[in-house]
């Protein structure tokens, strides 16, 4: 699924889709924060000029969780729902517009559920 928002995101960037760039960008940084692991404390260097630097080899890589396509297929569904339920309030207040921004952006990740 990811290789699919990512290819569409290229599409989208190429045909200058601003709702389909906004939805899948959107999209895909709520995987990449999904996989974040809260960073644990690690070695410092005790140097004067960096305080709190890391040291060692692989010191300044992050840890990444692996998910599953179950996993990216809930985050994607989420971000659906969130944006039909934005929609549903904009459009009660009377700012159509913003609604109907938010259902074409929730129509381009629900192309990537049903795929």
């Amino acid at each position: 699924m990811r290789a699919s928002l990512r290819a569409s995101l290229t599409a989208a960037l190429k045909a200058r889709d601003r709702v389909a760039i906004t939805a899948l960008r959107s999209a895909l940084a709520a995987i990449d924060n999904a996989e974040a692991v809260p960073a644990e404390r690690s070695p410092t260097t005790g140097s004067e000029h960096v305080a709190g630097a890391s040291v060692g080899v692989g010191a300044t890589e992050a840890q990444r969780r692996d998910l599953t396509e179950a996993d990216l297929r809930s985050i994607v569904e989420n971000e659906v729902r969130e944006r039909t339920a934005a929609a549903a309030d904009y459009s009660a207040r009377g700012l159509h517009d913003t609604a109907t921004q938010l259902r074409a952006e929730a129509e381009v990740l629900r192309h990537h559920l049903d795929a």
